[in-house]
């Protein structure tokens, strides 16, 4: 029979080692096949029953291209096939769930999303993660959740009670990526010095200073916008920025989220500051040190 694992592979295989210890079976004690190796002449003599009842694999499909012919094998075997099939088909799904079981894993895609899933993850390990630190460890790993669980597996041994993002940081040595919506929106509420820190971030991840400017006026022009939505008068949502801005929902939100603190005039002011900033860059100044001082004069 097939049991069948799909979607966020390292959640897929964990799931898939605690169903099989439900049915008395070690996943570790399995033969494990993968890559060139998914292949009849390979699986046949791991598929035979032997003294001891019927047998049992698994079998890593990431990246495979699987033939029908295999899937019939595996199907008529008899033995218990364990499949780690991130991405299935719908024929795959189709014949997993007529011929056995099949698990989804779905992945945590957004950062607030990783970030909410390493909060679980860090009660069910009895760890008091606060809410800054979790966010943390989302930003730095973002979608290698075997790479967050090695940190809290860390972290673990740490004679402590409330686990900061301080702390955390200290423990993981590395520092979160920068963030050009972020630094936006710390500017536009007058926090320069986290604002500075985005972009000196972005800048040590060898980000194109250019390429951050790019990124600045086009999220401001999304806030030019947006502001004027707002001073429309009607109740301005998510979905309402997105469909007037034509664009996706989370660029519509932290446009929504700097439009707030901002009018009519501030805008201008600042519109006039990133052209300055945009001119100079052009002119050849240094384009981090224009881009610091940007950051401070949107703070203002």
């Amino acid at each position: 029979m097939f049991l069948a694992f799909s979607g966020h592979a390292f959640l897929a295989e964990e799931l898939a080692r605690e169903v099989l210890a439900k049915r008395g079976l070690n996943l570790r004690d399995l033969p494990r096949v993968g890559g060139d190796d998914v292949k009849a002449e390979v699986l046949a003599p791991l598929l035979a029953p032997s003294l001891f009842g019927d047998s049992a694999v698994f079998i890593d499909l990431s990246g495979v291209k699987v033939a029908a012919p295999l899937l019939d094998l595996l199907a008529k075997s008899g033995a218990t096939v364990a499949l780690l099939d991130p991405s299935p088909s719908a024929a795959r799904v189709k014949l997993y769930e007529a011929q056995g079981e099949h698990h989804v894993s779905p992945a945590p895609a957004k950062t607030g999303d990783v970030a909410g899933w390493v909060a679980k993850r860090s009660q069910a390990m009895r760890l008091k993660l606060d809410r800054d630190a979790a966010l943390y460890l989302a930003e730095v790993f973002g979608g290698d959740l075997a790479g967050i669980v090695a940190e809290l597996n860390k972290l673990e041994l740490l004679d402590s009670g409330l686990l900061n993002r301080e702390t955390v940081a200290r423990v993981v040595g590395l520092e979160a990526p920068g963030d050009s919506f972020a630094m936006l929106g710390a500017a536009t509420s007058g926090r320069p010095a986290e604002a500075l820190g985005q972009l000196r971030r972005l800048l040590a991840g060898g980000e194109d200073p250019f390429k951050i400017m790019g990124a600045v006026v086009w999220q401001y022009s999304l806030v030019a916008r947006t502001v004027a939505l707002l001073a429309g008068g009607e109740r301005v949502t998510v979905a309402l920025a997105a469909q007037r801005l034509n664009v996706k929902p989370y660029p519509a939100k932290k446009a929504l989220e700097v439009a707030r603190r901002l009018n009519e005039a501030r805008i201008r002011a600042h519109l006039g500051r990133i052209l300055e900033a945009d001119q100079a860059m052009k002119r050849g100044l240094d384009a981090g040190a224009v881009m610091e001082r940007l950051m401070v004069q949107l703070s203002l």
